[in-house]
């Protein structure tokens, strides 16, 4: 049996190989499972820039300044 002969690409062929390449590509991946709720007064390290006067009136207070820190960013995100 003879082999058919190839028929020759055109340029619709090649852009459809390239968008399908390119949808292989960029599908997008399952999302990651939602994070789960914090555990109530566990506290997580996190490196925070705050402007030196800021800094200064929570500290003038003594010990306790993150949470007083803590405290006012609570009031403030309404919770």
């Amino acid at each position: 049996m003879v082999d058919q002969p190839r028929r020759p690409r055109t340029l619709n062929d090649a852009r459809s190989e390239a968008e399908a390449a390119f949808k292989r590509t960029t599908t997008k991946v399952a999302e990651a499972p939602p994070k789960s709720a914090a555990i109530p007064g566990v506290k997580e390290l996190v490196s925070l820039r705050i402007d030196q006067d800021v800094l200064e009136y929570f500290q003038e207070g003594g010990a306790g300044w993150q949470d007083r820190i803590n405290a006012a960013l609570r009031r403030a995100a309404g919770k």
